[in-house]
Protein backbone atom coordinates (compact mmCIF):
# COMPACT_ATOMS: atom_id res chain seq x y z
CA UNK A 1 0.00 0.00 0.00
CA UNK A 2 2.57 2.12 0.69
CA UNK A 3 4.52 1.61 -1.84
CA UNK A 4 1.87 2.04 -4.31
CA UNK A 5 0.97 5.53 -2.46
CA UNK A 6 4.81 6.60 -3.45
CA UNK A 7 4.45 5.47 -6.88
CA UNK A 8 1.15 8.15 -7.16
CA UNK A 9 2.66 10.79 -5.45
CA UNK A 10 6.08 10.35 -7.49
CA UNK A 11 3.79 10.41 -10.83
CA UNK A 12 1.95 13.54 -10.06
CA UNK A 13 4.87 15.32 -8.97
CA UNK A 14 6.41 14.50 -12.16
CA UNK A 15 3.84 15.40 -14.05
CA UNK A 16 3.26 18.76 -12.28
CA UNK A 17 6.70 19.61 -13.05
CA UNK A 18 6.06 18.56 -16.85
CA UNK A 19 3.04 21.11 -16.60
CA UNK A 20 4.86 23.50 -15.41
CA UNK A 21 7.56 24.00 -18.06
CA UNK A 22 4.80 23.69 -20.87
CA UNK A 23 4.57 27.29 -20.86
CA UNK A 24 8.16 27.99 -21.65
CA UNK A 25 7.79 26.07 -24.62
CA UNK A 26 5.58 28.84 -26.35
CA UNK A 27 7.59 31.71 -25.01
CA UNK A 28 10.20 30.90 -27.75
CA UNK A 29 12.81 29.78 -24.97
CA UNK A 30 15.91 27.86 -26.90
CA UNK A 31 18.95 26.29 -25.11
CA UNK A 32 21.86 28.68 -24.82
CA UNK A 33 24.32 26.66 -27.16
CA UNK A 34 21.87 24.85 -29.53
CA UNK A 35 22.18 25.47 -32.91
CA UNK A 36 20.34 28.31 -34.76
CA UNK A 37 18.67 27.84 -37.70
CA UNK A 38 22.05 28.63 -39.80
CA UNK A 39 23.83 26.01 -37.81
CA UNK A 40 26.11 28.12 -36.11
CA UNK A 41 26.54 27.82 -32.57
CA UNK A 42 27.28 30.17 -29.77
CA UNK A 43 30.77 27.88 -28.93
CA UNK A 44 32.13 28.58 -32.39
CA UNK A 45 31.39 32.47 -31.63
CA UNK A 46 33.65 32.07 -28.21
CA UNK A 47 36.18 30.29 -29.78
CA UNK A 48 36.36 33.26 -32.18
CA UNK A 49 37.41 35.95 -29.78
CA UNK A 50 40.95 36.89 -29.21
CA UNK A 51 41.53 37.27 -24.88
CA UNK A 52 44.00 40.38 -24.64
CA UNK A 53 46.55 39.25 -21.84
CA UNK A 54 46.40 41.46 -19.44
CA UNK A 55 49.96 42.53 -17.22
CA UNK A 56 49.94 41.37 -13.64
CA UNK A 57 49.27 37.63 -12.03
CA UNK A 58 45.75 38.50 -11.07
CA UNK A 59 45.15 39.19 -14.85
CA UNK A 60 47.12 36.43 -15.57
CA UNK A 61 44.32 34.00 -13.91
CA UNK A 62 41.83 36.00 -15.46
CA UNK A 63 42.91 35.73 -18.89
CA UNK A 64 43.25 31.81 -18.85
CA UNK A 65 39.87 31.40 -16.64
CA UNK A 66 38.58 33.10 -19.71
CA UNK A 67 40.44 30.96 -22.30
CA UNK A 68 39.49 27.86 -20.96
CA UNK A 69 35.99 28.60 -20.85
CA UNK A 70 35.69 30.77 -24.35
CA UNK A 71 37.90 28.63 -26.42
CA UNK A 72 39.64 25.57 -24.49
CA UNK A 73 41.62 24.86 -28.11
CA UNK A 74 43.84 27.78 -27.53
CA UNK A 75 43.61 31.26 -28.75
CA UNK A 76 42.11 31.31 -32.47
CA UNK A 77 44.59 31.95 -35.07
CA UNK A 78 41.97 33.92 -36.73
CA UNK A 79 40.34 35.81 -34.22
CA UNK A 80 36.43 37.68 -35.29
CA UNK A 81 36.74 39.18 -32.17
CA UNK A 82 38.99 41.34 -29.52
CA UNK A 83 37.89 41.03 -26.04
CA UNK A 84 39.56 43.78 -23.38
CA UNK A 85 39.81 43.76 -19.79
CA UNK A 86 39.94 45.75 -16.65
CA UNK A 87 40.68 44.58 -13.64
CA UNK A 88 40.28 46.43 -10.10
CA UNK A 89 40.58 44.86 -6.70
CA UNK A 90 39.41 46.12 -3.65
CA UNK A 91 40.43 44.34 0.31
CA UNK A 92 37.64 45.97 3.24
CA UNK A 93 38.67 44.91 6.51
CA UNK A 94 35.93 43.25 8.45
CA UNK A 95 35.50 41.78 12.12
CA UNK A 96 37.99 43.81 14.20
CA UNK A 97 38.68 42.49 17.47
CA UNK A 98 39.29 44.49 20.24
CA UNK A 99 42.85 45.04 19.88
CA UNK A 100 41.72 46.75 16.50
CA UNK A 101 43.01 43.58 14.62
CA UNK A 102 41.16 42.55 11.94
CA UNK A 103 39.80 38.93 11.57
CA UNK A 104 37.66 38.56 8.29
CA UNK A 105 38.28 40.65 5.03
CA UNK A 106 36.39 41.16 1.77
CA UNK A 107 37.82 40.91 -1.23
CA UNK A 108 35.80 42.91 -4.49
CA UNK A 109 36.88 41.84 -7.84
CA UNK A 110 35.43 43.98 -10.53
CA UNK A 111 36.09 43.39 -14.56
CA UNK A 112 35.44 45.74 -16.94
CA UNK A 113 34.99 44.12 -20.75
CA UNK A 114 34.96 45.40 -24.10
CA UNK A 115 34.41 42.82 -27.06
CA UNK A 116 35.27 44.57 -29.90
CA UNK A 117 34.73 43.49 -33.70
CA UNK A 118 38.59 42.05 -34.92
CA UNK A 119 38.78 44.17 -38.03
CA UNK A 120 37.42 47.36 -37.47
CA UNK A 121 38.20 47.70 -33.59
CA UNK A 122 34.13 48.48 -33.14
CA UNK A 123 32.78 47.95 -29.80
CA UNK A 124 30.22 45.35 -29.84
CA UNK A 125 29.54 44.71 -25.91
CA UNK A 126 30.73 46.52 -23.22
CA UNK A 127 29.18 45.48 -19.34
CA UNK A 128 30.91 45.33 -15.48
CA UNK A 129 31.09 42.42 -13.86
CA UNK A 130 32.03 41.98 -10.23
CA UNK A 131 32.37 39.15 -7.45
CA UNK A 132 33.02 39.92 -3.60
CA UNK A 133 34.27 36.72 -1.39
CA UNK A 134 34.90 36.75 2.12
CA UNK A 135 38.00 35.41 3.96
CA UNK A 136 39.32 34.78 7.46
CA UNK A 137 42.40 36.84 8.72
CA UNK A 138 44.50 34.11 10.46
CA UNK A 139 46.94 34.65 13.44
CA UNK A 140 49.51 32.79 11.15
CA UNK A 141 50.49 35.07 8.11
CA UNK A 142 51.18 32.12 6.07
CA UNK A 143 47.71 30.66 6.28
CA UNK A 144 46.02 34.52 5.90
CA UNK A 145 48.03 34.75 2.52
CA UNK A 146 46.79 31.08 1.12
CA UNK A 147 43.20 32.39 2.59
CA UNK A 148 43.19 35.59 0.46
CA UNK A 149 44.54 34.13 -2.33
CA UNK A 150 41.32 31.33 -2.45
CA UNK A 151 39.32 33.98 -2.16
CA UNK A 152 40.95 35.84 -5.55
CA UNK A 153 40.19 32.75 -7.05
CA UNK A 154 36.73 31.85 -6.46
CA UNK A 155 36.37 36.05 -7.61
CA UNK A 156 37.71 35.56 -10.91
CA UNK A 157 36.32 32.24 -11.41
CA UNK A 158 32.87 33.61 -10.94
CA UNK A 159 33.63 36.70 -12.77
CA UNK A 160 34.63 34.56 -15.90
CA UNK A 161 31.70 32.98 -15.65
CA UNK A 162 29.48 35.79 -15.90
CA UNK A 163 31.50 37.44 -18.42
CA UNK A 164 31.23 33.35 -20.52
CA UNK A 165 27.95 33.99 -20.11
CA UNK A 166 27.13 37.33 -20.81
CA UNK A 167 28.45 37.33 -24.07
CA UNK A 168 26.90 33.73 -25.05
CA UNK A 169 23.93 35.47 -24.43
CA UNK A 170 24.97 38.19 -27.26
CA UNK A 171 25.72 35.68 -29.32
CA UNK A 172 22.47 34.05 -28.92
CA UNK A 173 20.50 36.94 -29.37
CA UNK A 174 22.02 38.26 -32.64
Amino acid sequence: MEKSRRRFCGTVGRMAAVAGLLPLAGCGFQPLYAEDDAGATVATELAAIRITPLRDRVGQQMHNFLRDRLNPNGQPAAPNYQLRLQLRERLSELGVRRDETATRANLRLTAEFFLLEEGSGRELLSGRSTSTTSYDILENPFASTISERDARERALREVADDIQTRLAVYFRST
